[in-house]
């Protein structure tokens, strides 16, 4: 029954692992990039794409200029050509980004890249979003580590590093463009508005500031307007207006809150501006003729000699504004301001009211209210002012920031890893003492899955030890891998502790995905479900399945790095640790399976699937010192701790298996434990013996082999 149970689990795990498709939504290395002319570079640019023209530039960094009209507007490159931007996985990302001439990104679009988690794990509208997000960037913004920027989207979940690393390439491209081809030096002392800084702020602060202004007009007052009777309540509120200029991130993230804000500033074009208008009272500012002439007749911006329309397009209907403090509003509306009507943001704008009266439905005049508004000087920046492109541009590594931002979790790592090399240290004065190893022991796991794992996603794979391969093949580079701290630091540690106790101290105290095995199947035995227990032959001869999936997903990643990823499925640390199950079915159900057969069968994964601990078993076998004791009965006379340990990793001989121990030190608590250990029954049997009055001749009797 036992082994019927284990063949059909093994069964349907690895059909699960092997039945999933690969769907790659871009070119994997090997394929041709798409010529920079293309569609999608088209579109960057609001212009019809079949009136733009591209010709390649002269000069270095190799680029392409974007002409309408014989007139240059912008530039179009790709990411690697520019600055040969490289994956945390050490292949190719490429990526094709519009530059406009007055420094921010038109657009851009991934179109070739080997990140293990953007393969197979995030879905391609998930990453096409998150690049398409760079759009309206001002490549002059100075980043600060550790300090989010408002106009940069927010990084990819569960892929931060990937995330973190097209950022760069984006940025640090489109600089070294812009640096190339002199591209700033027409703008030199004109102003613009600040897109990236962020402040909290409430509703009365920015009203306060001038960042939103009121204006009311009474029934009176429109009364008077038209010569008409005056009103029973001249006081009574026609309209309470107000406007706000939304596209300084202190403004609008403010008042729409960030998600909001940045969707919407994502769905407009580089140059746009959005504009809030708000009201209460008896009129209402939008009318109803929009729905069928597709601009609004009762409002219109005025600026100078240029009156611009507001337009059914780009329009958002509101409920509220979420600043601190906000009044509720009768009707809010967010409108886009198309680049392309020369509005300046900058200068002083009017927004003008236009009230209609007629009888019998003729209209006999019209009326305008105008609402005066100037952007505070405090969101307003000249460009000379501004950072100097060239040292932005020599900014420090990527990985020295993410080292930055990540210092907390790398102290708490460093702090897990000293008391780790405390406990085996000084492992004999903690095993010695039961139920302090089984407090302390049950802490650490604890600790191991809720930070490393849920919290910090700090979880080794087989594509670290595949990554790592391939860059001693093909030129090795320390900046791929300190591109994340806490996997460096960790691999730095399993590095020593291999030579000192084997594989076992990453796998039985560090891995996130150990560590859930062996709590949820304490929790099992808690409730007392039935553990099976795997007959040694059968055992045996489980144990190579995890070497073949090794040294199978090492072989095809020579040649077909995407198959290779896709059998590196076979471990479910993507999915249960670092999307925390958001994947797929056929994902959710392997991994469920996979912790629902450890429910039953101690770390049934560890034991026979994973291909992690085969890799580490291999180099292991270099260990210096033998700290796990043991004593002349074992196996001889006592199977006790063959029978308790974790993994089955004693052999019947009493011997252990340094391939495929864990290192939990449990076989080291049966040890020095009185009630457990049959040597040291019977030596404290012998010890009473002797101690025991001459006259007591009772025979003493031998326990069975087996008894604890």
């Amino acid at each position: 029954m036992g082994q019927a149970i284990i063949r059909f689990l093994l069964t349907v795990c690895m059909i699960a692992s092997i039945g999933m498709e690969i769907r790659p939504a871009f070119a994997l290395d090997g394929d041709k990039s798409r010529p920079l002319d293309s569609k999608q570079t088209r579109s960057f640019f609001a212009s019809p794409p079949k009136s733009l023209t591209f010709q390649p530039v002269e000069n270095q960094p190799p680029a392409m200029k974007v002409l309408q009209q014989g007139k240059l507007i912008g530039y179009v490159f790709s990411t690697y050509e520019v600055s040969g931007s490289l994956g945390f996985s050490g292949k190719p990302i490429d990526i094709h980004v519009g530059l406009t001439l007055d420094g921010r990104i038109a657009g851009a679009h991934i179109v070739r890249h080997q990140e293990p988690i953007l393969v197979l794990g995030i879905s391609s509208k998930d990453l096409a979003d998150f690049v398409g997000g760079f759009k309206g960037f001002d490549i002059r913004t100075h980043l600060t580590p550790g300090q989010p920027v408002a106009a940069l989207p927010d990084a990819v979940s569960g892929a931060s590093v990937s995330s973190g690393v097209i950022r760069d390439s984006i940025i640090r491209s489109a600089r070294n463009v812009a640096i190339g081809h002199g591209l700033f030096n027409k703008n030199a002392g004109a102003q613009k508005i600040d897109r990236t800084s962020y402040t909290s702020k409430d509703w009365a602060t920015l009203k306060d500031e001038g960042a939103i202004v009121q204006r009311k007009i009474t029934m009176g007052e429109v009364n008077r307007a038209f010569n008409a009777p005056p009103d029973n309540k001249p006081q009574r509120p026609f309209i309470d207006l107000y406007t706000s200029l939304l596209t300084p991130p202190s403004i609008g993230q403010n008042l729409l809150k960030r998600r909001k804000f940045n969707s919407t500033i994502a769905s407009s074009r580089v140059g746009d501006n959005l504009i809030m208008i708000a009201a209460n009272g008896f009129y209402s500012f939008r009318g109803r003729a929009w729905r069928k002439s597709g601009f609004f007749d009762r409002i219109e911006i005025i600026q100078g000699s240029k009156t611009i329309q507001l337009k059914k397009a780009g329009y958002q209907l509101i409920s509220d504004l979420h600043a601190p403090g906000a009044p509720q509003f009768r009707e809010i509306g967010i409108f886009t301001v198309a680049h392309e009507t020369g509005f300046d943001p900058t200068k002083s704008w009017q927004l003008r009211l236009l009230v209609a009266r007629g009888a019998d439905g003729a209209i006999q005049q019209i009326k305008t209210f105008s609402l005066d508004y100037q952007l505070p000087s405090q969101y307003i920046i000249s460009q000379n002012n501004g950072p100097d492109i060239s040292a932005l541009s020599e900014k420090p590594e990527l990985w020295m920031e993410f080292w930055v931002t990540q210092k907390f979790k790398i102290a708490v790592l460093l702090s897990m890893l000293f008391v780790l090399t405390v406990i085996l240290f000084f492992q004999d004065a903690l095993v010695s003492r039961k139920a302090l190893y089984l407090k302390v022991r049950g802490a650490f796991l604890i600790s191991t899955f809720l930070f490393l794992g849920l919290y910090a996603g700090a979880q080794l794979s087989v594509l670290n030890v595949i990554t790592f391969i391939h860059s001693l093949l093909g030129g090795f580079k320390w900046e791929l891998f300190l591109l994340n701290p806490l996997v460096f630091i960790l691999w730095g540690f399993v590095a020593v502790a291999l030579l000192f106790w084997g594989r076992g101290v990453y796998c039985g105290w560090l891995c996130p995905f150990g560590a859930l095995q062996e709590l949820t199947n304490l929790a099992a035995q808690f409730f007392n479900i039935h553990q099976i227990k795997v007959p040694w032959g059968l055992h045996e001869r489980l144990w190579p399945i995890k070497y073949i999936l090794f040294l199978a997903i090492l072989a095809i990643s020579l040649n077909w790095m995407g198959s290779a990823y896709l059998l590196a499925e076979v471990e479910p640390f993507k999915t249960v640790i670092i999307l925390k199950f958001v994947r797929e079915w056929q994902f959710f159900l392997y991994a469920v399976a996979l912790l629902v057969a450890g429910l039953f069968i101690e770390r049934f994964y560890c034991r026979y699937l994973c291909p992690l601990g085969a890799a580490l078993a291999i180099p292991a076998r270099m260990r210096m010192f033998e700290w796990l004791k043991r004593r002349r009965q074992c196996g001889r006379e006592c199977r006790i701790c063959a029978s308790k340990c974790t993994v089955q990793a004693i052999h019947p001989m009493g011997n252990i298996n340094p391939n495929e121990c864990i290192y939990c030190l449990r076989c080291q608590v049966n040890y020095y434990d009185e009630t457990t250990c049959r040597a040291l029954k019977d030596r404290a049997r012998r010890r009473s013996a002797r101690s025991a009055p001459h006259n007591n001749t009772a025979p003493i009797k031998e326990a069975p082999l087996d008894a604890p």
